[in-house]
């Protein structure tokens, strides 16, 4: 069984290495293209911004059409082009002139209509000083919009899909807000939604909200041309709030140092004590682990709960704010893979930093 598992997560890094990265690379490239023929030089340099300093998060999405293979090209288009969406709406929030709720709200009606192809379009930049993409955000639209209509079991997932964007929404619109409104915002907005998730910190419900992951495993539920509503359910509740709040808790973690000196909102920040923090992320280590596991494809699912702490933890961010024990004791709740994990990108970080490290001169 050990053997079996290892075999397969190595057949799965090897699919993502040489079929799944090469057609994400293609599809940023050609988006990059598109940016070029941006008119208004903010936009422009905000849509540049959004690929050249994020594209790894397009990459970590695209993981999940290494699930399925005969949809693969589909589901990277799709996953992609949403990705793309977020990064980009984010960076026009996060350097937005005004803190107005309603339009970063319209803004990120591009995220709704992208993943609904049975509604009507908007005009998402309405409100915004900023205005002529050149058509730019209404093409990502337009693109995910075409790839769902090839996905042969989207009309199953498309509502749970559109929840979950709905939640996203409302964590950039919030976490965007006026500064000195933002965490009671924050809290209010978990009093009405997170009914269901009682037994969760308000900011862990806001971290769940902002993870894409969800929405990324049910794209791939939905490429299979028989997919039951029941296992839809599974998929979502698996992955919301457990996968989705360890994904951006250990985002946040990581970044600690960097948000307090930007003044940045930090959810990780929140926890009234070292103790406690390392308590309920170890909880979402082993939940995440454990629904996982109940999941149809449960290999691949572990796969990408496993490989969540060794791909933050291995940050040279983790020694430098000195979170070595933490980090271990993460590592451990994620068993053995996220060690090997851990070690994996460790190699692959210090390979880049040598490609990158100026040569002396001789």
């Amino acid at each position: 069984m050990v053997l079996r598992r290892a075999v397969a997560r190595v057949e799965l890094l090897r699919r993502i290495a040489r079929e799944v990265l090469p057609l994400t690379a293609r599809e940023l490239a050609r988006w990059e293209q598109r940016i070029h023929c941006i008119p208004n030089p903010e936009l422009r340099r905000q849509a540049r911004a959004s690929i050249t300093s994020k594209r790894f998060h397009c990459e970590g999405g695209s993981v999940f059409a290494a699930l399925r293979p005969d949809c693969a090209p589909t589901l990277v288009r799709l996953i992609v082009a949403l990705q793309t969406i977020s990064d980009y709406l984010d960076n026009l929030c996060d350097r937005s002139v005004s803190c107005d709720e309603t339009d970063f709200r319209r803004l990120h009606q591009a995220m709704l209509d992208a993943v609904d192809e049975t509604g009507p379009l908007h005009d998402y930049y309405a409100l915004h000083p900023n205005r002529d993409d050149g058509g730019y955000l209404a093409a990502l639209v337009q693109e995910c919009r075409a790839c769902v209509r090839e996905l042969p079991s989207y009309p199953v997932v498309r509502e749970r899909v559109k929840g979950l964007v709905g939640l996203y929404n409302d964590l950039q619109v919030y976490k965007h807000g006026p500064l000195k409104r933002r965490e009671k915002l924050l809290e209010d907005w978990f009093s009405r939604q997170g009914g269901p998730w009682r037994d969760l910190y308000w900011w862990e419900f806001a971290a769940a909200c902002g993870s894409t992951l969800a929405v990324f495993a049910l794209f791939a539920g939905a490429a299979l041309p028989d997919l039951r509503p029941e296992d839809a359910a599974r998929i979502e509740t698996a992955y919301f709030p457990w996968i989705c709040g360890l994904h951006i808790l250990l985002d946040y973690l990581i970044d600690q140092a960097e948000d307090a000196a930007g003044g940045d909102l930090n959810l990780v920040s929140y926890y009234p004590c070292a103790g406690e923090q390392e308590r309920r992320l170890v909880r979402f280590v082993r939940e995440a682990r454990a629904r996982a596991r109940e999941l149809p494809d449960p290999a691949f699912h572990a796969t990408v709960v496993e490989g969540l702490p060794g791909l933050y933890l291995s940050d040279g961010k983790v020694p430098a704010q000195r979170m070595h024990r933490l980090a271990w004791t993460l590592l451990a709740a994620g068993g053995p893979a996220s060690f090997g994990y851990y070690v994996w990108c460790r190699l692959r970080r210090r390979r880049g930093e040598a490609r990158t490290r100026p040569v002396p001169p001789s």
